[in-house]
This record gives structure tokens, sequence and C-alpha cells, in this order.
């Protein structure tokens, strides 16, 4: 008995004291809405200002034990051509239970004391009215998500399963689950998930029928905020199969998609080193078996703050051109050459730290082989040169400290390649090979004779190098304008010097 009264004497206490605890903590939280909110509202200027939008929060309740509110993402005040129409709104449900220990996490026996826990989820309204049809009248996604008393988050996404159909239009989703973490600040993130598959069929410009299908999609992602105000970190994206098909017949297939991204900063601590992976196992163009690539790109030296200068012009220049709807619908290809203006004209400042860049290899593989590409671009800062160039080969001296790449395609990998084209093409297996050779010879034969190519051992293969105006093309030297002028290409207005004779083919 008096063990009883001894345990039960315990629970009370306990309770006595989660209970101020909770009504303490969900009191803190509250205190810390209007901190979240204007962190919230921060990343979102600086990661998308073209978005145009601003987080605000509305009717807070606050209870004993859980807290309720809603979270308000409408246009920011003066933006234009945002992602929401003036008048809009998303807004979500949140539901918080107070820590220590949220009724929420006790119900996954999640023991770790937490400030709170929160339940997300989508209001229905003329906004996301559409995304509700897709869910079968339900939020699409549930949020939960725990957050500790340093600040930290952890939040576990459940993408809901997706159908809707109607008429020539399809959407399926199997739903999928995701994991973000973040610290206090929003400064170091990571994001991991999967979603099992998808299906997209629409009609396309032509009123053609477009089927798209994915299966097993996988992420796994972190990122952090760098000195500079940019986020660097590792991303890998995995996509086990994808499909294309058209009026019912399958177009394309690619299978064991893998993309890895890495940056990181380097020693000095002022620029940043990036490498980005990609490799596909398989690719079939109606049930045509094409082959499988892969490519491995670095860039390095990359200086930071002319990364964050790059982005913040760049950024504000394509939102201006965002805003210009009437030049995008009245002439859509000077909008087009607006906006790779926007891009180019800005890429010299990259060049401050005088960039490394590296492709080794960018390959391509099929039954008879492989064929493969490397390239080697060391970059200067076109700001330390000094006077005017009076030479193309002094114009590009000043972007470019070096070049050197090589290219080799094996004569029966090409071959390989052009067979299955023909065969794309309604040709049988024996006439698609006999094509194939002859355009693979063609194409041999008209690079031999222009000294674009060489073959040797059955491999077409290239190399090129330049460093301080001169270009060394398949072993033989020769000036920048002289290589410039083999394509018949002007050279600053000057005198297009005589290309040195050809030499003779060789007998096929």
């Amino acid at each position: 008995m008096k063990k009883t009264v001894v345990a039960v004497g315990v629970v009370v206490a306990l309770g006595v004291i989660w209970t101020g605890a909770s009504w303490y903590t969900g009191k803190q939280l509250e205190s810390r809405l209007a901190e979240m909110v204007a962190q919230a509202n921060g990343e979102l200027k600086r990661t998308a200002p073209e978005a145009g939008l601003e987080l605000s929060y509305q009717n807070y309740s606050r209870g004993l034990f859980k807290s309720h509110l809603q979270l308000l993402v409408k246009p920011a005040a003066g933006s234009q051509n945002g992602w929401l129409e003036p008048g809009q709104s998303v807004v979500l449900n949140e539901v918080v239970d107070h820590g220590p220990f949220p009724l929420a996490q006790l119900k996954k026996f999640n023991l770790i004391p937490s400030m709170a826990s929160v339940h997300t989820q989508l209001v229905n309204n003329d906004t996301t009215k559409s995304l509700f049809e897709l869910a079968n009248n339900q939020s699409p996604f549930d949020i939960n998500t725990r957050i500790s008393y340093a600040g930290a988050t952890s939040s576990d996404i459940n993408l809901k399963a997706l159908n809707y159909e109607q008429e020539d239009e399809k959407v399926a989703f199997s739903g999928g689950n995701f994991q973000l973490d973040a610290d206090r600040d929003g400064k170091e993130v990571t994001l991991n998930g999967e979603a099992a598959s998808g299906l997209v069929h629409a009609v396309n410009q032509y009123g053609q029928k477009v089927q798209m299908t994915f299966n097993n999609l996988k992420a796994d992602g972190n990122s952090r905020l760098t000195d500079f105000d940019e986020r660097i970190g590792d991303q890998k994206i995995t996509l086990e199969k994808l499909a294309i098909a058209v009026e019912g017949k399958e177009l394309a297939v690619l299978e064991g998609m893998d993309l890895d991204g890495k940056s990181d900063v380097a020693k000095d601590g002022k620029s940043i080193n990036s490498q980005l992976d990609y490799t596909m196992k398989s690719l079939k163009v109606q049930n045509q078996d094409m082959g499988s690539g892969k490519l491995s790109m670095k860039i390095g030296n990359i200086d930071g703050q002319a990364w964050h200068q790059f982005s913040q012009q760049y950024r504000a220049q394509s939102q201006a051109l965002l805003a210009d709807k009437e030049l995008m619908e009245s002439n859509p290809v000077l909008y087009q050459q607006k906006a790779m203006d926007a891009f180019f004209g800005n890429l010299p400042v990259l060049l401050k730290g005088e960039p490394v860049i590296t492709i080794a290899p960018l390959s391509w593989k099929n039954s008879k082989g492989e064929a493969s590409f490397n390239l080697s671009l060391f970059l200067k800062n076109p700001a330390t040169a000094t006077g005017e160039a009076q030479t193309l080969s002094q114009e590009v001296d000043r972007s470019v400290k070096s070049l050197e790449s090589k290219l080799t395609i094996p004569v029966d990998v090409a071959t390989e390649f052009m067979t299955q084209v023909a065969k794309l093409e309604g040709y049988d297996q024996d006439d698609a090979a006999k094509l194939a050779s002859q355009q693979v010879k063609g194409v041999a034969a008209m690079g031999q004779m222009f000294r674009i190519t060489t073959l040797e051992d059955n491999v077409i293969g290239t190399s090129l190098q330049y460093a301080n105006g001169q270009v060394t093309l398949n072993g033989q030297k020769m000036p920048l304008e002289s290589f410039i002028g083999m394509f018949g290409m002007p050279t600053l207005g000057l005198p297009e010097p005589a290309a040195p004779a050809a030499p003779a083919v060789p007998q096929q």
C-alpha cells in the first residue's frame, strides 16, 4: 500500500512538473515566433528574391499542452510577377504540442526532451484547391517537426499519394517520405528521403499523348552557409528509371541515373572547389540500346566573394526580366537573348579567383567500347590585364591561361552508335550497319582532310592545346589566328593568314 501511494505521488509530482514546464515552453515558443518568421523571411529574400513572398502568422491560441496558429504565405508588399498573384495566399495549419515531452513525440516513443512538436497541414483555399483535388480532398502532405531547446528542428515530411484523371490528363504519385533537419539559424541543413514512383500523362503542343514515369527517386544532401553568404555542401540524387512514351509507344528509357555534387571551401577560406559526377547506366530509344554515359567535372578556385557578387547581380537582372511579361509574350526570341546576356554578361565576375575547369571524362560506352573527352581549362582574371587588346590572341589571353583537351572515338564505337540510329530510322540490321560504316568513314576522312582529327589504330582522335597565343592541334603548332582562319572565321578585322596546305588523305 505504501509503495502504491509513493508511486501515485511520484506520478502526480511528475505531472505537475510537466504541466508547468509545458506552459513555460509554450510561452517561450510564442516569444520566439516573430524571430523564426523574420528569419524565414530573410532566407526567402536571400535565396529566392524572384519569388516575391513573405511569411507571417495569425490566429495564435496558446493552451496548457497545445497551441494553435496559422502560417500565412502571401505576395510581399510591392512585389510584381512573383510566385503568387495579388490576393492569393497559402495557409498552413500548425498544431504545437508543448515540451518538455510533447505528446506527439511520446506517441512515437521519442523520449528526448524538446521545446515543442509541430504538426503542419495545408489549408484548402482558392489557391491550393487544385492540390487538394489531386490528393482526394485532403492535405497533400503532413509534416511533423521537433523543435529542440537549442532551436534546431527535425522535420518528417510525408508526401501523400496523388491520383488525378480528367479527359487526357492524368497524374499519379506513390507518395514519399523525406526528413529535413536544420540548426537554429538555418545555416546547416540536411535533406534525405525517397519516392517510389510517379506518372504524368498529358497532351503536347502537337496534339500527341505524352506519358512520363519514374521509379525509385532518392535524395540525400546537406548544405551550410559560408562566411560570404553562399551555400555549399553535398547532394546526391539517384533515379532507377525514367521512361517517356508518345501515343502509347515507348520513346526513351533512362536507367540507373546518379547525380553526385560536392562543393566546399578551400583551405584558404576564400575560394570554393566543386565537383559534379553524373552516370547513366543505360539509354534505350525505341527499344534500341544506345549505351551508357558518365561525366566527371571539377571547378576549382571560384572566389567566394565573386560568386556572391555574381549571384546577387544575376538574380537582380533575372528578376527584372521576369517582370517584363510584355516582352516575354511579344518577342520571345529577344527575351531569351536578354536572359542569356544576363548570365554571360555577369560571368566575367567569376574569373576573379582564376578558376580551373576539368572534365575527366565525358564518356559514352556501348558494346564495342568507349569514347571519351577530357578537358583542362585554366582561366585568368581579365581585370588584371593592362592595355587594350590589339589581336585576337591578346583578347583571349586576357581570360585564358591555358587549355588542353583530347577526344578519342574508336571507329567501332561510332559505327555501333550510328547503326542504332539508322535502325531507329527504319533500316534493318545489315543495311543499318553498312550505312553507319559509310557515315563514320566519311566523317573520319573529312576530319583528316581539314586536319581536325587523326585516325590511328582505328581510333578517331583530336588533341588541342592552347597557351600564350599558340595553338597545338594534333601536334602541329600555329598562331591562334591561323587556327581560327582554318574555319573561315574573322579575326578582329585582321587579314586572315593563309592556312598551310592540307596533307593527302590516306586511302581507305
